[in-house]
């Protein structure tokens, strides 16, 4: 199936709307990264999601980390994982790729 993700992307290449988000749109925007997702990905874009939701914001890089271990972990909630699980950019790629707004601050 193809998408022209051109349509439903800002100009930073985050998603619009993020209940168009899918798991397979997911895919799609990691690809554009490059990156393959694997479950270590999904299962941190459940929680950005679920933290974007709950909070109605996003977190700074710091609390993203702090948050992340309280909820999955330290061997997960630390910026070594992150960091090699989403390219370098932990807050900036899971919200891009979790189909949610581009960080405040953010380059």
């Amino acid at each position: 199936m193809r998408c022209d993700l051109h349509l439903m992307l800002s100009e930073d290449g985050f998603l619009s709307d993020r209940d168009t988000w899918t798991p397979e749109l997911a895919r799609a925007l990691a690809a554009r990264i490059p990156l393959v997702l694997e479950e270590g990905h999904f299962e941190v874009i459940a929680f950005i999601r679920a933290y974007h939701e709950r909070f109605h914001h996003l977190p700074t890089n710091r609390l993203f980390i702090k948050a992340v271990e309280k909820a999955l972990g330290p061997e997960k909630g630390n910026s070594r994982y992150l960091n090699q699980l989403l390219a370098g950019a932990p807050v900036r790629t899971a919200c891009l790729i979790a189909g949610l707004p581009k960080p405040p601050g953010c380059l």
